[in-house]
């Protein structure tokens, strides 16, 4: 008789467990962003990104930082400002907000440079302060494929204006897994491929003003083996011209976890019944 009894509250248990699915299923999904700050400005291919394979997160300990990639990147674009070099093809930029400074203060930065390119294929990062109108102020840092010798500073481009700390960099030659890069993550065309590690880039700011920060990176020769930059802690007087994002409970995590926690009272609310 027991047996027969169990059978309709187990028919019940099933019919709200299914309920309880339904109910989650239709709960908001998280949003993994994948995008620039606000405020500033991509051309080509950028985005947002925690540790990624070669790549770990920069010095200044924050979660994630921001990359350019060739990757997806446009026809023109990531070309040094200062001119073309000659057999630059696709690439991207990405640009800061603008941000206000006084003569003095202390302009720095973190980045990294990865290419999965070598041999003759030189392509190029580079990162520039430029003013409000637009104009060129300072070319900070170079990064270049080289099949030997340094890749930062870039060989064959103008010296750069910033300190760079360390001065001169090689790179760690095979390490290129880095999800920016795409097809290319992982892949080495020939000697000269690899990852620079973190570099900081510091500069003292000459004038009062209002400036941004521009970095771009560019292919050569070719649209293949692919090649990006990440950027991280940009400050001016130690002061974030982004803050890095605060760790709090996301309006789409909090709606998410209302959905459990309401499936999860209605399971138990039933259960209890019987």
């Amino acid at each position: 008789m027991k047996n027969n009894e169990l059978v309709p509250h187990r028919l019940i248990f099933g019919a709200i467990s299914v309920l309880v699915l339904v109910l989650l299923a239709s709960c908001p999904k998280p949003a993994f962003a994948d995008t620039v700050p606000a405020g500033w400005t991509c051309v080509g291919n950028c985005g947002s990104s925690g540790a990624d394979g070669v790549v770990p997160l920069s010095p200044t300990g924050n979660s994630s930082f921001q990359w350019v990639s060739t990757n997806q990147g446009l026809i023109g674009v990531g070309i040094l400002p200062t001119g073309a070099l000659g057999s630059e093809t696709n690439g991207s930029t990405l640009a800061t907000s603008l941000f206000s400074a006084t003569a003095g203060d202390p302009l720095s930065f973190y980045f990294n440079y990865t290419s999965s390119d070598g041999a003759g294929f030189a392509d190029y990062a580079w990162a520039g302060l430029f003013n409000s109108s637009n104009t060129l102020q300072a070319l900070l840092f170079t990064a270049r494929t080289t099949p030997s010798g340094d890749a930062v500073p870039g060989f064959g481009v103008p010296l750069p204006a910033a300190t760079l700390t360390p001065s001169t960099v090689p790179i760690q030659a095979g390490l290129t897994t880095w999800s920016p890069l795409g097809d290319s993550s992982g892949g080495c065309f020939d000697v000269g491929c690899g990852t620079t590690g973190w570099v900081l880039s510091t500069f003292t700011i000459t004038n009062t003003g209002n400036y941004y920060l521009k970095v771009g990176v560019v292919n050569w020769k070719d649209e293949i083996f692919d090649s990006g930059l990440a950027l991280d802690g940009v400050s001016v007087a130690g002061v974030p011209i982004t803050p890095p994002p605060i760790t709090a409970p996301e309006p789409v995590s909090l709606a998410m976890l209302a959905c459990g926690l309401a499936g999860v009272g209605v399971l138990r609310r039933k259960t209890a019944r019987q």
